[in-house]
């Protein structure tokens, strides 16, 4: 049996593999453990997955930054490409997120806590617009731990309730 560090451990790895690939439910895995391990604290549960989900969602926000180089397959195939229209829409985006910090933080906050647009997109956008760093981690992990809190104490509501 493992003990409850073991299976922080391993929530924390899930949580990190998760974030990079979006086949993997860190949710589905979450509820899971909340019901074979009652006694693990919901808030000790929400931390540990909101900072493997911010750790994992750091290299999207950093490899749309540009300091993270991407294998070729992921890299743009000339400088031409980076020139076009999109540039203009780009630049336009960033100073934007520059002159209403408190709507890019509010747009980051709700993607955390409810994936609506989805987070590991609102990260990449968050990284390609050069949202500051303290603004993409300090939102993004309360929100992860914002949602992940009240997975973590949903099954004891509805045990509680029935």
């Amino acid at each position: 049996m493992l003990t409850v560090i073991g299976l922080l451990s391993t929530t924390f790895g899930v949580s990190v593999a998760s974030a990079l690939l979006p086949l993997i439910s860190v949710e589905l895995f979450a509820v899971g453990l909340v019901l074979k391990e009652p006694e693990i604290p919901w808030w000790l549960l929400a931390v540990v997955i909101a900072t493997g989900q911010i750790g994992g969602k750091l290299l999207h926000y950093y490899a749309a930054r540009g300091v993270i180089r991407l294998p070729r397959l992921f890299r743009r195939k000339s400088e031409a490409e980076r020139e076009g229209r999109w540039r203009g829409w780009l630049e336009t985006f960033r100073v934007s997120c520059r002159k209403r910090p408190v709507w890019t933080g509010a747009v980051l906050l709700v993607s955390a806590v409810a994936s609506l647009p989805p987070f590991a997109a609102v990260a990449v956008v968050a990284g390609w617009a050069k949202v500051p760093l303290a603004t993409f981690v300090i939102t993004g992990f309360v929100g992860r731990f914002v949602r992940f809190g009240a997975l973590a104490i949903a099954p004891g509501i509805v045990v509680a309730w029935l």
